[in-house]
């Protein structure tokens, strides 16, 4: 061996050896600390792991034989030992039996005094701990009770800061008055000005003694906070601060407090570094470096196992977790069924469309695909199976009406129009949990249509909305049947026991936090069994993510059980587990084209449900780890020997599928129908399969520049390019290709070629030079990006307004810009001409728009009220759709806001649903921009043709100038009735425009029909 590679290979075993030692003096310091706090400290100073090692007593080799312990310790030591127990006996610590006389609110159940006592004990030892309680055990009531056993029997007033999500601080501040009214508590949330006058007037004045607060308040206001010194500091759902360099975690590592408690209901680190993470917030002491503790474990993974097992060993003592099934027997249980949904036709042939426009990547074979698209490609397929609405363009109208194709169209709620009605009946109320907030929008619709009363929260629900909807759902006798939710938002600790049905339309990549969501209901309080409904599209992409998440679920919980981590690859979506989810059900999608939904009994639906749910259950229960870890459902029949999902009847498709390999996941597409073609010709050419001649592309030299027509290089160099292209050609003997489907002048054309290239001679040095230097004179500077920059500035200002020009184009100076114009306007002629056209018609726009405005301001000039007076001359062109008082006000207020306005469009749809007198014209108020300036457009054009006559007679009659005609308002009278002489309208009076009657009348003669 090399003697520098055996050093290295030397070095790495002692890098690695000295790792483990100092991870195993870690260890050993952190059980030590335990081990001394909870069997108490007396008055040595544990803080320090430096003074743990130096307090260990010494014996001396020589004292005593080998094996003997007697005299380990003298007489002294023993004396100290025997008094610091009978002081740590004596000093007053206190359980509780039953609920603590300070709780007002009810009685706390056996479970919440015990994990009660556990918090008072670490308080009494002076150690951190972590209250990791399933979701719905009441950790709340524990951790108010810790701290109302603080001001009571400890005669400590704080104070204590809580640290909540900003969905749970009122639910947290009314558990507050709820149980411990003693406790005085103070909330720092909402804006600047309202958390500037709670500061001035209740914080700073420390007449309390809790405040609770949420994570961005904690950033926001965090040079308040630390100004007081906290005996408790708290924070709930503690999995926020894994990640130690967050700026919430570097926060609230820098307040200054006694004792920390973290509250988490969720399962806790993903990997060793999340784990460093709580255990340097709970003992900084100990886990004071993160750089150190990583190097601990860039170890083998052999050693890997042992250290997390250990390091599990040390969190233990701080660590209290209960589930509902082992202490709280009076919870009704929660029953899950699993509902599985046929594909609508417009669902189905959207699903088609999908996998038909990427059926490249759906068939691809390897790990060529992209990761982004594949994700891209799963989350199209899930928004056609939640509804087909969600894809812009496929809801039928204008007008959008809410009728029966709304359920229709989906699956899913084809399904919940059967079920809840049956819930409803039954006296349940129901929680509805959702991903997309769009699909939230539909459902509202649904449930306005069918008269379900709700309430909805997501991401964007104010915060007192939240609590107001909360507490009157929750009040007796509301009559509330419906509850949205949007699963991230409404997951995490809001208590809506008032429910006890549970429907998810879409389940979450992470199982836990769609147990967070049906936890809302299923939770202390609870008097009813939960039943949760999980709505599956079958033969989809939403089996394989059920599954998978299911799969997860069991797997994580096998793995917390043995004390182990759960690895954080387990919870990355590979891109096989993408394609795979993408592939299922793809071929029974293609071979049908109807409906898969069944009309049938919802009862019939319900139990088809359970038995599937049952059968999934089963599977999952019989997998061991390592098919958990492969995500495959192989496992052993009732004889014990192995069988698999792949086997049937008596044949393993395994095998089968191994000799057809190339065929892997392959996806037939389905067939596509052919229209009748009647041309012969074409139609002989598709028979046979002849393609149409394309003649082949010439050849060109290898190192040709790259010259564009927008940089303007000199006409010279383009010859001496062409000359060098012939010449090439000719050295390799290329010949022009003869085109049999051209007539003579083809081939005079071809034979003119063939001789330019015959008679080409290779540049000469002083043409080569020239060259050269041509390529230094055009605009290399200047990219296809900034031309189209350019043109389209030119479109905007007109080619004068150089100043406005080269502010638009980015990268550019003013004097760069002036010289490519004199240039441009110069040799425009040569580009192409789309290119050329496109200056040209911008300066045809600019002028355009100028003779609008002037044809609107004259039209304006004419009446001292137009938007009561104006009259529009319609001639024949008058519409069925618009009546003149909604013409009049378009272009009235068209005119107000700028006719030139950049999106004046959308200021004009906004005008048109703030105007009172359109409170309940539903047409105008419905269109959009774009209609609203197709119709503008249309009355311009009339205004325009009324102008030109104006000012044509007015010049046959006086030969004045148009000008004159702006100086003479029009009234309303007799005198103006001559202009609209010719108007052909059925749903107006001949009487005053701007009358009520006249208006009432042109409201009611519309003939729109938009009922549904």
């Amino acid at each position: 061996m090399d003697p520098a590679q055996e050093s290295n290979s030397g070095t790495h075993a002692n890098n690695v050896q000295g790792a483990l030692q100092q991870l195993d003096l870690l260890v050993e310091k952190a059980e030590h600390y335990a081990q001394v706090k909870l069997i108490g400290s007396g008055t040595k100073d544990l803080s320090s792991p430096s003074r743990i090692k130096q307090e260990q007593p010494i014996s001396s080799p020589t004292s005593h034989s080998f094996g003997d312990h007697r005299h380990r310790r003298t007489e002294k030591e023993e004396d100290e030992e025997l008094l610091t127990e009978t002081k740590h006996s004596s000093s007053g610590i206190q359980r509780f039996e039953a609920s603590p006389w300070y709780v007002k609110g009810g009685e706390m159940r056996d479970y919440q005094i015990r994990g009660l006592n556990w918090m008072i004990q670490l308080h009494h030892n002076n150690i951190n701990g972590i209250l990791a309680d399933e979701m719905g055990l009441g950790k709340t009531l524990q951790t108010i009770s810790l701290l109302g056993y603080i001001k009571h029997c400890r005669h400590k007033h704080g104070p204590h800061m809580v640290i909540v999500p900003k969905s749970t601080l009122s639910n947290w501040m009314n558990e507050f008055a709820r149980w411990v009214p003693s406790l005085r508590t103070v909330s720092l949330i909402g804006n600047q000005d309202e958390r500037n006058q709670k500061i001035q007037e209740e914080i700073l004045k420390k007449e309390w003694d809790v405040i609770v607060t949420s994570y961005e308040m904690c950033i926001k206001e965090k040079s308040v906070l630390k100004k007081f010194h906290y005996i408790y500091l708290i924070i709930d759902e503690a999995h926020r601060i894994k990640n130690e360099k967050s700026k919430l975690s570097e926060i609230v590592r820098d307040f200054r407090s006694q004792n920390r408690l973290l509250i988490t209901g969720t399962p806790l680190q993903n990997n060793l570094h999340e784990l460093w993470a709580l255990l340097n917030f709970l003992m900084p002491d100990l886990f004071s470096s993160s750089e150190m503790f990583d190097d601990m474990f860039k170890t083998d993974n052999d050693h890997e196992e042992s250290l997390v097992q250990r390091l599990h060993a040390v969190l233990k003592p701080f660590l209290l977790r209960r589930i509902k099934a082992d202490v709280e027997k009076r919870l009704p249980p929660k029953k899950e069924c699993k509902i599985y949904i046929g594909l609508s036709k417009m669902q189905r042939d959207l699903y088609t469309k999908i996998l038909m426009k990427d059926i490249d990547v759906v068939n691809s074979v390897g790990n060529k695909v992209d990761r982004l698209r594949l994700l891209n490609i799963l989350m199209q397929l899930r928004k056609c199976c939640n509804h087909p609405y969600l894809f812009d363009g496929l809801e039928p109208g204008p007008p959008f009406t809410t009728d029966h194709h709304l359920v229709d169209n989906c699956g899913k709620l084809m399904l919940l129009d059967k079920l809840l009605p049956k819930l409803k009946q039954q006296g349940s109320r129901v929680l509805l949990f959702c991903q997309m907030t769009r699909m939230m929008d539909i459902l509202e619709d649904y449930c306005l249509w069918r008269g379900h009363e709700y309430f909805r929260l997501d991401g964007s629900t104010p915060h007192e909305e939240r609590q107001i909807s909360i507490d009157e759902y929750n009040r007796p006798g509301s009559t509330k049947f419906l509850f949205m939710l949007s699963t991230r938002a409404g997951g995490l600790g809001i208590n809506l026991a008032t429910a006890d049905v549970v429907i998810i339309y879409d389940s979450d990549w992470n199982p836990q936090v769609d147990l967070q969501a049906m936890d809302r209901a299923h939770r202390i309080g609870q008097t009813k069994t939960v039943r949760v409904f999980r709505l599956i599209t079958e033969h989809t992409v939403e089996e394989r993510i059920i599954m998978r998440a299911e799969m997860k679920l069991k797997l994580d919980n096998l793995v917390i059980q043995q004390g182990r981590l759960v690895e954080q690859k387990s919870n990355q979506l590979q891109k096989g587990d993408v394609l795979d989810m993408i592939r299922h059900g793809a071929n029974y999608i293609f071979r049908s084209k109807d409906s898969d939904f069944k009309d049938e009994d919802i009862d019939i639906i319900l139990a088809r449900g359970e038995q599937k749910t049952a059968e999934m259950n089963e599977k999952l229960a019989q997998l061991g780890e390592s098919n958990l870890r492969s995500l495959k459902f192989d496992t052993a029949d009732e004889n014990g020997a192995p069988t698999s999902a792949y086997i049937f009847e008596g044949e393993d498709y395994r095998e089968k599928q191994s000799r057809t390999s190339l065929l892997d996941g392959w996806i037939e597409p389905p067939k596509r129908e052919r229209k009748a073609n009647y041309a012969v010709d074409a139609y002989f050419r598709e028979a046979l399969r002849v393609s149409e001649p394309k003649a082949p592309k010439p050849p060109r030299p290898p190192k040709q520049p790259n010259v564009q027509d927008f940089q303007f290089f000199p006409p010279r160099l383009f010859e001496l390019l062409d000359k060098e292209i012939y010449a090439f050609r000719k050295s390799i003997n290329y010949k022009v290709p003869r085109n049999p489907d051209v007539g003579p002048d083809g081939e005079r054309d071809r034979l003119e070629e063939q001789a330019r290239i015959d008679e080409a001679e290779p540049l000469t040095e002083e043409e080569l030079a020239e060259k050269e230097e041509l390529l230094t004179q055009g605009f290399t500077n200047w990219s296809k990006r900034d031309f189209q920059q350019f043109i389209k500035a030119n479109e905007k200002h007109g080619r004068d307004d150089l100043e406005a020009i080269s502010v638009d184009v980015e990268g550019k100076t003013p004097d760069e810009v002036k010289r490519y114009a004199r240039v441009f306007w110069t040799r425009c002629n040569e580009l192409q001409d789309v290119d050329k056209h496109m200056a040209q018609r911008g300066e045809a726009k600019i002028q355009r728009r100028a003779a609008v405005k002037r044809a609107l301001d004259l039209k304006m000039a004419r009446y001292r009220a137009p938007f009561h007076q104006l009259r529009i001359q319609y001639g024949t062109n008058k519409g069925k759709n618009y009546v003149e008082e909604e013409d009049r006000f378009l272009i009235c207020m068209l005119h107000k806001l700028g006719f030139d306005r950049d999106n004046v469009y959308d200021d004009l749809r906004l005008a048109v649903r703030l105007a009172p007198q359109f409170r309940f014209d539903w047409f105008l108020r419905s269109r959009t921009a774009m209609e609203l300036q197709r119709r503008c457009s249309t009355l311009i054009t009339l205004i325009e043709r009324e102008i030109c006559d104006l000012e044509d007679r007015t010049k046959q009659r006086s030969g004045a100038g148009a000008n004159n005609l702006s100086l003479t308002p029009a009234n309303s009278g007799p005198s103006n009735t001559s202009t609209v002489s010719n108007q052909k309208r059925k749903s107006t009076s001949a009487g005053g425009i701007g009358s009520d009657s006249t208006a009432e009348m042109s409201g009611n003669s519309k003939k729109k029909k938009v009922t549904a």
